[in-house]
């Protein structure tokens, strides 16, 4: 049968078949192949995953009935600074200790190229001493119980150099461009008012030895080649139970930015940005607190969120407050006992849509990889359940939260920027421009059944289908 003269398209993809309708008849079928949509599927029983249609969509004449998604360039948003993970201390471990040279060669490639199956990761967070996903606590001035030690003679990124940094040099080597965040968990146990590295307080009397500290550890990582784009300044501040973990109020860090880290950065002329709060999306009003204080405000990028609490709108509530200051997203976690269908749906919905959509510069998951066991991670505080993008044992297994970055990793290259779209019949999505001039469109269908739907682009159509709680990238 010829499907052009019966108004069907058959989309082929690399892993199987997909039957998608497009009511174009062949007289409205235009030779450009600016005029081609490729087509990229994850499925949330896992037919598909980011399988490649063989044949691409064609923009028509012919709008028909379907639900339209219509793509105008011309209403731009926030540039993109990339997607990606928590390369954590235990992911660093897994890929440099439990994969053979030749192995992890393969793998990085596979990660942070864009060239054929590659999924082209472009931002990484890691963390300034040691996360809970770390084998061990540690930080970089670790001292015995009651001793001090203010001009930081012990400083050492010695823990580092064992796992994170030869890979972050792998890295580096296969994408010079990547961008890198730190944050930490914690300051040295010494300069808490507890003593402990779980809960407690900055002591006032230590915040300008921990600027120092925060400046250290920036230039020593440029000293071995890494370029640290950005801080924050505590991972979680409101949350006391990881291990390790420091609470941090909103009044604290503006009085730590404003007179303290802001202060040492512009001494030693360092361009890395500083980021604030970091934590979920039920507290909005703790980076707008920050945020108004005028003096602090000025040494300040931006604001980073989880989505543990809260809605993700918010982050367009702090970003209407300030809307001449960043907004980032920088931690979601999937779990071990998690549905790899339901996982799909509602990180795409909520970030890789959701975030960008409310001014996002970035998505990142939680995190890179892990054991068959969720290992390494400490004791008594540390993320028992949490599920890598990758399983690294035996075999390299790839998880959902892989294939949510990979949607738009791949294709949302630094650089590109959001462009307007809207969302019908519960089509969520979200539209950008890269530096090429191509369109990217990311759309999942939350719905529990295939909708079929048109994509409009200076006045022409493409139509498809999604089924239901699957997630589709349209490139053009």
């Amino acid at each position: 049968m010829n499907y052009k003269n019966c108004g069907i398209r058959v989309i082929i993809f690399c892993s199987g078949f997909l039957a998608v309708t497009c009511a174009v008849p062949e007289k409205n079928v235009r030779d450009s192949t600016t005029d081609t949509v490729g087509v990229w599927l994850t499925t949330g029983d896992k037919t598909f995953l980011l399988a490649h249609a063989q044949t691409s969509l064609v923009f028509g004449h012919d709008v028909g009935n379907d639900p339209i998604i219509e793509v105008d360039t011309s209403q731009r948003f926030q540039e993109i600074d990339g997607f990606g993970y928590a390369l954590t201390g235990g992911s660093a471990f897994l890929i440099n200790q439990k994969l053979s040279a030749a192995q992890r060669d393969v793998l990085l490639k596979e990660l942070f190229l864009t060239d054929g199956n590659n999924i082209g990761i472009s931002y990484l967070r890691i963390s300034i001493g040691a996360s809970d996903l770390d084998g061990q606590v540690f930080s970089y001035n670790d001292l015995a119980q009651g001793k001090t030690d203010v001009p930081l003679s012990g400083f050492s990124l010695a823990p580092d150099k064992v796992n994170l940094i030869p890979v972050l040099k792998e890295i580096l080597a296969l994408n010079p461009k990547l961008k890198i965040m730190g944050s930490p968990w914690s300051a040295p146990s010494w300069m808490k008012s507890n003593g402990s590295p779980i809960g407690g307080s900055l002591k006032p009397e230590y915040y300008d030895v921990y600027a120092t500290y925060l400046v250290r550890y920036i230039q020593g990582m440029a000293k071995e080649g890494i370029t640290i784009d950005a801080i924050t300044i505590q991972n979680e501040p409101e949350n006391p139970n990881n291990n390790p973990s420091m609470l941090m109020t909103a009044e604290e860090q503006a009085n730590f930015v404003k007179n303290n880290l802001g202060p040492a950065f512009k001494a030693e002329g360092l361009t890395t940005k500083i980021i604030v709060f970091d934590h979920n999306c039920d507290h909005p009003e703790y980076p707008i607190t920050i945020l108004d204080d005028r003096d602090a405000k000025a040494y300040i990028d931006g604001s980073a969120f989880h989505l543990y609490l809260g809605e993700v709108d918010v982050l367009s509530k702090v970003r209407n407050a300030h809307p001449d200051r960043n907004i980032y997203f920088t931690e979601q976690w999937t779990s071990g006992k998690g549905d790899f269908g339901g996982d799909l749906r509602w990180h795409v919905k909520n970030l890789i849509v959701g975030a960008t959509r409310n001014w996002s510069r970035n998505v990142l998951e939680w995190n890179l990889a892990a054991d068959p066991a969720f290992q390494p991670h400490t004791s008594d505080g540390g993320c028992t359940e949490c599920l890598g993008a990758l399983t690294i044992g035996d075999s390299v297994v790839r998880n959902v939260s892989y294939y949510i970055i990979a949607h738009a990793s791949k294709f949302v290259r630094p650089g590109s920027v959001r462009i307007a779209s809207n969302v019908p019949d519960n089509l969520y999505n979200v539209a950008f421009e890269d530096l090429s001039g191509k369109k990217v469109l990311i759309v999942v269908n939350d719905t529990n059944e295939t909708k079929s739907f048109g994509i409009k682009f200076n006045d022409d159509v493409a139509h498809t289908s999604l089924p239901g709680g699957a997630v589709g990238t349209f490139v053009w």
